[in-house]
């Protein structure tokens, strides 16, 4: 399979008390992320409620950065947000959803062994 090595992130800020609304909403959506070559995985996050709002976070791992660009320009994209903008979404939100991609540069799995430090640093031609 390879290590994912893009993330793409969207952190939305959800008024106090319409969170279970918001999550609804995620769960019955059809996102077609599965026909999309280089999808990995999703997640929703959600954090501790605040004083004013709860913070969310969207969180997709891709195989590579254009593997998530290209869902970001496919028919899939458009019907999985088809209904993004409509009244009753936007009313939950402070503000607009907030992306952030990243590239993975260092991953740790619990189902596979790590190499030594010694091992990498020396491999990265440190010594």
């Amino acid at each position: 399979m390879g290590t994912p090595s893009f993330i793409a992130m969207n952190r939305f800020k959800v008024v106090r008390g319409s969170e279970d609304a918001f999550e609804a909403l995620w769960r019955s959506r059809e996102s077609h992320l599965h026909e999309v070559p280089g999808f990995v995985s999703f997640r929703l996050l959600r954090s501790p409620a605040g004083e004013e709002y709860t913070l969310f976070a969207s969180h997709t791992i891709w195989r590579s950065q254009e593997a998530f660009v290209a869902w970001t320009q496919s028919e899939q994209f458009r019907k999985a947000h088809a209904h993004a903008n409509d009244r009753g979404t936007q009313a939950a939100y402070l503000g607009h959803p907030e992306f952030e991609g990243f590239h993975v540069v260092h991953q740790l799995d619990a189902d596979r062994p790590v190499a030594a430090p010694a091992a990498v640093a020396s491999a990265a031609g440190v010594t």
